[in-house]
């Protein structure tokens, strides 16, 4: 799956220019991008009603991976500049890892398997088809404004929606089940200062990533 991953990433970075430059593929990719997070959303909210286990402790898209999904897919909608950065920092990283270190009960004759690793997929590609296909850019002013806005959403998940729910969305009551560079965060205060800073440094990685990539298309052009 990760080798589908990367060839997919590899491929919009190396042509991502005839995507623009042809309107039918670009609404093919964009539409395509579109339905598969909508499809993979549905159909899992669907399989946890018909099969008895929903409720809304473990099955609302609050997770990082599912805020990037429906910011992305509003992306793909509207084309809007704030949506796609903010998707950009959000989408990538998250969903990547997520693949690494799946939190999977079900093996690959479950439907649940092959929806996982087919929406975390679609979740980054979206968001890098949205960055390098669109007139947004992300800058230094898009990377502190995205962390706030991710760090204020973490303190109304934190704060007010997990225990009242009694959740554990973005995993700040608890580390996943699944082993992953969670656990060595520690607890407590340390937990929550490790994850924070983690955060801004892979936010501040991606940004430099971006403007070396930026700087190395302008060389071309040039």
């Amino acid at each position: 799956m990760l080798a589908i991953y990367l060839i997919g990433i590899i491929s919009m970075l190396c042509i991502y220019k005839q995507i623009i430059n042809n309107t039918t593929f670009y609404q093919a990719i964009r539409w395509l991008f579109f339905f598969l997070l909508l499809f993979s959303e549905i159909s899992y909210q669907l399989w946890a009603a018909v099969n008895g286990v929903w409720n809304l402790r473990d099955h609302m898209p609050l997770h990082l991976c599912g805020v990037a999904s429906i910011i992305a897919m509003i992306a793909l909608l509207f084309n809007k500049e704030k949506l796609i950065q903010f998707a950009f920092f959000i989408g990538i990283i998250p969903a990547f890892l997520a693949l690494v270190t799946p939190e999977l009960p079900y093996d690959y004759q479950h439907f649940r398997f092959w929806k996982f690793f087919v929406h975390h997929i679609v979740i980054s590609w979206a968001c890098v088809f949205l960055i390098l296909t669109s007139t947004a850019r992300i800058t230094f002013k898009s990377f502190i404004g995205s962390f706030c806005i991710l760090v204020g959403y973490g303190i109304f998940i934190g704060i007010l929606i997990n225990p009242l729910l009694g959740s554990n969305y973005l995993y700040l009551s608890n580390t996943p089940t699944a082993s992953t560079p969670l656990n060595f965060f520690g607890t407590g205060f340390w937990y929550y200062s490790n994850l924070g800073l983690v955060t801004l440094s892979v936010f501040f990685l991606l940004f430099v990533c971006y403007s070396l990539y930026e700087k190395h298309q302008l060389k071309k052009v040039h």
